[in-house]
C-alpha cells in the first residue's frame, strides 16, 4: 500500500500541483496525509501522523518533484 504526504508553507500557497502528482503515482485520496504550515521542522501533525501508520523498516519512500 502507498501513501503520499503533501506540504505547503503558508495558507496562500496552493497544494495541487503536488496533489496532482500523488494521483499520478496512483495514491488515492484516503491515504494522502498533507499540513500547511512551516517547514522549519517535522513536528507537523498530518506527517506524524503518516509516520504512525507506517511499519518501521518496512516502507520505502519516493520523492517526484
Amino acid at each position: 500500500m502507498e501513501y503520499g504526504y503533501v506540504r505547503v508553507s503558508t495558507r496562500e500557497q496552493n497544494e495541487r500541483r503536488q496533489l496532482a502528482a500523488l494521483w499520478e503515482f496512483g495514491i488515492e485520496e484516503d491515504r494522502i496525509y498533507m499540513d500547511k504550515q512551516s517547514g522549519k521542522n517535522f513536528e507537523r501533525a498530518q506527517y506524524q501522523r503518516l509516520l504512525g501508520r507506517l511499519e518501521r523498516g518496512r516502507y520505502t519512500c519516493r520523492q517526484k518533484y
